[in-house]
């Protein structure tokens, strides 16, 4: 049986009926549908790390029918439908690739992106944004928002000229969060910590490194080892919560060499 979109459409207006639809669909609002929806791309971005083309295919229809989903939700309001969503995308994109549907010429890469984002700034001017950081959406992830954040206040010159500047205000606010730990200062030891964590979206920027793909890889490495440490300690016979710190930092040693070229 071959579906199509209308097939899709068709299956959320039936969950979302007042006579017969699906309890639970027709109690969901947009503020209430959202979280899943965040939830479904992180499944995507999951699958596209593992390699696994199968789940990706499984996920991206989860995170369509979000999309389908909100729309039906737009469309009882008399807002808008998903033929509205896929009708402005479709705009949107001919407006910014002019160099694929018109006659624009770029050089390069750099060319091409230099040009991608003054046409956004063109469409954040026309919808009368008030600042160069408007439109960065709050319900990012930190590290997201940090980067773009920080990419937004560069273009207009308030940035480091390199990564050694950064650098060093890594080493400034770490000195920030001793003396805020010295103190006792829960608040301020707060903020001194996110303030750490933005200089070091900051180093990792400027080095043109993906702040957010850097801690995903660092999480699943330190997943990696310590499940290795907590496999070799268990075969050993050994009870991870009776060890010392001395003890762990050894099983430790031995899972990270273990597992470095995994």
């Amino acid at each position: 049986m071959s579906n199509s979109i209308d097939d899709l459409l068709e299956l959320m207006a039936r969950l979302r009926d007042p006579e017969g639809g699906c309890p639970w669909d027709r109690r969901q609002s947009f503020a209430t549908v959202a979280p899943y929806t965040l939830e479904e791309a992180y499944e995507v971005a999951d699958a596209i790390d593992k390699g696994d083309l199968d789940a990706l295919r499984q996920e991206l229809g989860d995170l369509l029918f979000q999309v389908v989903f909100h729309a039906q939700m737009a469309k009882e309001q008399g807002a808008f439908d998903f033929h509205d969503v896929a009708a402005a995308i479709v705009e949107k994109m001919v407006r910014r690739h002019p160099h694929v549907f018109g006659q624009a010429e770029y050089r390069d890469e750099g060319e091409l992106k230099a040009a991608w984002e003054a046409q956004k700034a063109r469409e954040r001017a026309a919808a009368e944004a008030h600042s160069v950081l408007d439109g960065v959406a709050l319900a990012l992830p930190a590290l997201v928002r940090a980067d773009k954040l920080q990419k937004r206040a560069a273009r207009v010159g308030f940035d480091w000229p390199d990564a050694n500047g950064a650098l060093a205000k890594v080493e400034e606010e770490l000195g920030e969060v001793r003396q805020a730990m010295a103190e006792g200062d829960a608040r301020a030891l707060e903020d001194e910590v996110g303030d750490l964590l933005f200089a070091a979206v900051n180093v990792a920027r400027l080095l043109g490194i993906d702040a957010e793909q850097a801690l995903r890889r660092a999480n699943a490495k330190f997943e990696k080892r310590f499940r290795r440490m907590e496999a070799d300690l268990t075969e050993a016979g050994q009870a991870m919560e009776a060890l010392d710190l001395d003890a762990l930092e050894e099983a430790w040693q031995r899972a990270k060499e273990a597992t470095a070229h995994e």
